[in-house]
């Protein structure tokens, strides 16, 4: 690669952790990013995974005040998702690389729907004689199934995270978030050890997502709840149709 590229790779490292921090869906942005550069779909994802976990982190930390109250809830879901990215990694190593260029397409233009349609999906996903203050059994089982999704793919987890325990948590929406932060790095973690160990990880690409996503997380973490949701959501849609466009030629 030459400078340049590697230059987008960073930038888009910072985008996905900033992304990541407020809303999910920044895998679409580096994703496409690797796949527009050349990179195969199933290396990109793999990598991606790496490369992305601590922006995740750094993420969480930035929430650390939302999150100083909400260490029942974490010990109530941390463990499905544990077991849902375990899940979901596994899948993806064991179904064919055939099948994950089929379904990649599909599973984008999902995470472009539910970002588009976030508002409208957390108000039709509410139980009321579910919301609990820790959370129902209902939003465990559904935090299992999108670590099932974020350890196979994940583009969009922080999106289904957010309209799930949103509408099946008793809590302020800045702290859902701060939860869905820990959620999906705890996913993206879980997976990247699979990965690490068992799947073809392009390390350069790595490294230098893992320094932007850092820094994009951080500073998402602290400055980013200034930028209106809508801005945001249109950002997401558009890189995600670029990502389709890219996929299916």
């Amino acid at each position: 690669m030459v400078w340049w590229e590697w230059l987008a790779i960073l930038m888009a490292g910072v985008a996905a952790g900033g992304i990541n921090a407020l809303v999910g869906s920044g895998t679409l942005v580096t994703f496409s990013t690797l796949v527009a550069l050349g990179v195969s779909p199933f290396t990109a994802n793999v990598t991606n995974t790496v490369g992305l976990v601590s922006g995740s982190v750094a993420s969480s930390v930035g929430y650390r005040r939302e999150l100083s109250t909400q260490r029942p809830r974490m010990r109530r879901f941390v463990p499905a998702s544990i077991l849902g990215g375990l899940t979901g990694a596994a899948l993806l190593l064991v179904l064919p690389e055939s099948a994950f260029d089929t379904i990649v397409p599909v599973l984008v233009g999902l995470g472009v729907v539910l970002v588009a349609l976030q508002p409208m999906i957390a108000r039709r996903l509410a139980v009321p004689h579910d919301t609990h203050a820790l959370g129902g059994p209902v939003a465990w089982i559904a935090v299992y199934l999108v670590g099932i999704y974020g350890g196979y793919f994940g583009a969009a987890q922080g999106v289904l995270l957010i309209a799930i325990l949103g509408a099946l948590v008793d809590a302020h929406l800045q702290r859902v978030n701060a939860l869905k932060n820990v959620l999906a790095a705890v996913v993206n973690a879980i997976a990247a050890v699979v990965f690490i160990l068992l799947a073809p990880v392009d390390w350069g690409i790595a490294v230098v997502l893992i320094a932007g996503s850092t820094v994009g997380g951080y500073l998402g973490a602290h400055y980013g709840r200034r930028l209106p949701d809508t801005v945001l959501r249109g950002f997401i849609v558009v890189v995600g149709l670029i990502a389709l466009v890219v996929l299916l030629r």
